[in-house]
């Protein structure tokens, strides 16, 4: 008879997410983001999360980092359409376009004032932020 043993690990989650309701293109949004926040958001590999005994999804992936803020921009549904029933890299808001990830984002970059930025922009139909400790696929937004 053989053990199976699972590990169980918890992962603790240090940034404000946000999620973003718009048509737009990630490029173009990338760009709108850049000009309005004053950012550098650079398009980086794409993300590819793996599933077993299928292809991998693919997301579109932007960052700007400094030395105190990093902050990541993702697509939220896979580039390349999948049988899949929930193509996400957050099944769990699924509604939302876009996944905005801020570390150390300070007052201007945080909570109610970042939505407030992000909803005035002409690109951004709908924006909110929620606690990312509390999706059931939080894995997938840690890189």
């Amino acid at each position: 008879m053989t053990k199976t043993f699972t590990l169980d690990v918890e992962l603790a989650c240090d940034f404000d997410l946000f999620g973003l309701v718009s048509s737009a293109r990630d490029y173009s949004l990338a760009w709108v983001l850049n000009r309005a926040l004053r950012l550098r958001l650079r398009r980086q590999p794409d993300l590819l999360l793996p599933l077993p005994g299928r292809e991998p999804l693919v997301f579109s992936h932007y960052l700007h980092a400094t030395e105190g803020l990093m902050l990541r921009l993702f697509r939220n549904r896979a580039l390349v359409p999948s049988a899949l029933p929930k193509p996400f890299l957050a099944p769990d808001v699924k509604e939302y376009d876009y996944l905005l990830a801020v570390s150390n984002g300070g007052e201007e970059l945080s909570g109610p004032a970042l939505v407030g930025h992000l909803t005035a922009l002409d690109a951004v139909q709908y924006a909110a932020q929620f606690d990312p400790n509390t999706l059931k696929y939080k894995e997938n937004l840690i890189l």
